[in-house]
């Protein structure tokens, strides 16, 4: 990616070994491994063995069967960027840039202009409204001229320091819940952070004004996992659509909360489209790479329900979120469309967040 231009990621300065601080034994079982190639075809088992001669050295006696020496430098901000620099080459583009035809083409949001009446927008967030697509780009678009905007931080995260155990994720709401699941097992609600929006709302409502008081500009829902594919796996898809209303209505009164107190920098909420527990690129059996357990369809049409809950719960954008699956991606996307498509409503700015492994 560096050489094609890569400018920007989301690391520590010098918190990372630059590839060649990795010792070279150790740097050459990891590509025969990821590459999946060498000369005799036993680059895994190689690899094994070493693992597991670093993680339970033989005795210092015995130096025939002496631990392999693993040494990974840290490398000084100033190295990164020395290396960096010495990776990055200048790219052309010699393809002809297809115009499209007047009407056909999406405008480019990023580059849309116009002066905002920030007062204006605080007070449609106050009220409990939602600015319109166009009033959000154009703040963001001359915000982002001037300054930083912020995002919140994780809702998955800080969950889990409050240390919730398995009543407090059903609440009086789902305490009689008993759904047995495939293996003949009671079904445990315990770790569906997404439920909270019902169980412990406040607690929910609190986290996202904590992050706006912290500073973002963007919250996110919580609903990262807010389809029928992942609720199905702790048997309520049913309350799916209502999950997603919900949970975008509590970010939307923190919003609203924390923009009253500073009507300066209006707040806004960001519709959390999560990538679903099952992925359309990769086989999840080994035995049978064309297998999925999923389709295309299937995937669409549990984005455009949660979709529906957003907008409809005023969400102020949408973001599809931590995306590990491209393809899964594009199905997000689809659904965007396809749901703006069927409601004709005003399509909503969206914003895409990957993870890169």
């Amino acid at each position: 990616c560096v050489p094609k231009g890569l400018n920007m990621s989301i690391v520590n300065p010098g918190g990372l070994p630059r590839y060649e601080d990795i010792e070279p034994k150790a740097r050459k079982l990891c590509e025969e491994v990821i590459l999946n190639k060498s000369a005799d075809g036993n680059h895994v088992e190689r690899f094994l063995e070493f693992a597991e001669r670093v993680k339970n050295p033989p005795a210092p006696a015995d130096l025939a069967l002496a631990a392999p020496t693993l040494s990974i430098k840290k490398s000084t901000p100033e190295q990164q960027t020395a290396f960096l620099k010495s990776l990055k080459c200048e790219v052309t583009c010699s393809a002809e840039h297809v115009v499209p035809e007047p009407g056909a083409g999406l405008p480019d949001v990023c580059r849309l202009e116009g002066c905002i009446e920030t007062e204006k927008v605080s007070q449609k967030i106050i009220a409990g409204g939602t600015p319109t697509p166009s009033e959000v780009l154009k703040y963001f678009n001359n915000q982002l001229k001037e300054r930083i905007c912020f995002l919140d931080g994780g809702m998955g995260t800080r969950i889990q320091a409050e240390k919730l155990e398995e009543a407090d994720y059903r609440g009086d709401r789902f305490k009689d819940f008993n759904a047995i699941d495939a293996n003949g097992v009671p079904v445990s609600l315990k770790g569906n952070n997404d439920l909270l929006i019902f169980s412990k709302p406040d607690l929910v409502k609190d986290i996202h004004k904590e992050y706006f008081a912290a500073g973002s500009d963007i919250c996110e829902t919580n609903t990262f996992n807010g389809t029928g594919i992942s609720q199905a796996e702790y048997k309520m898809q049913e309350v799916v659509y209502e999950m997603n209303k919900v949970g975008a209505e509590l970010a939307k009164k923190a919003a609203a909360e924390v923009t009253k107190a500073e009507p300066h920098k209006p707040r806004f909420v960001a519709g959390a489209v999560g990538p679903t527990s099952r992925t359309l690129s990769v086989s999840p059996s080994v035995e049978d790479p064309s297998f999925r357990n999923v389709t295309w369809d299937e995937l669409v049409e549990s984005y455009v329900e949660q979709i529906g809950g957003l907008v409809d719960g005023g969400v102020d954008l949408l973001m599809i979120e931590t995306i590990f699956d491209t393809q899964n991606a594009k199905a997000a996307i689809f659904a965007v469309d396809e749901y703006f498509t069927r409601t004709k409503k005003e399509r909503l700015p969206v914003m895409l967040s990957a993870t890169i492994v």
